[in-house]
C-alpha cells in the first residue's frame, strides 16, 4: 500500500462513526450489510449515514453493491490488510521476537475462522 492511500483510509478512519460503521462492516463480512440497517445499528440518520459510507467507499475501505431496492456494503478485507501490512511493515525492526506479541494477538481470529470454516 502507498503511504497516501494509508493516509486517506487512516483519515477515513479517525472519526468514530466511521470506525464503527467499518468494525460493524468488517463482523459481517463476507455477506455485507444493508445501508439502512448498518445505520439503525448504530442509530445514525440515513442521510448522515450515506455521507460516511461515502467517505469509507472513497477510502477503498468499503464497496458497495447493488441488490434490488437495497444498497448493501461490504468491508474491503484486502484493503484493511493492506493498511495492517503497511502500519506492521518494519514491526520491531524485523526481529520476530518482538513482534510475537502482536501477532499472537491475531491468533483468536485464525483459531475461530478454523473452527466455523
Amino acid at each position: 500500500m502507498e503511504q497516501e492511500n494509508a493516509i486517506l483510509a487512516l483519515a477515513a478512519l479517525a472519526q468514530s462513526t466511521r470506525l464503527e460503521t467499518f468494525r460493524l462492516l468488517v463482523r459481517h463480512e463476507p455477506h455485507g450489510l444493508p445501508a439502512g440497517d448498518i445505520a439503525r445499528s448504530l442509530a445514525v440518520p440515513h442521510n448522515t449515514m450515506s455521507t460516511h459510507l461515502n467517505i469509507l467507499a472513497r477510502a477503498g475501505l468499503v464497496s458497495s453493491e447493488r441488490r434490488s431496492r437495497l444498497i448493501v456494503y461490504r468491508a474491503d478485507v484486502s484493503r484493511l490488510r493492506g493498511l495492517t501490512l503497511f502500519l506492521l511493515k518494519d514491526c520491531c525492526g524485523g526481529d520476530a521476537d518482538l513482534c510475537a506479541p502482536l501477532i499472537e494477538e491475531l491468533n483468536p481470529c485464525r483459531s475461530k475462522e478454523k473452527v466455523t470454516g
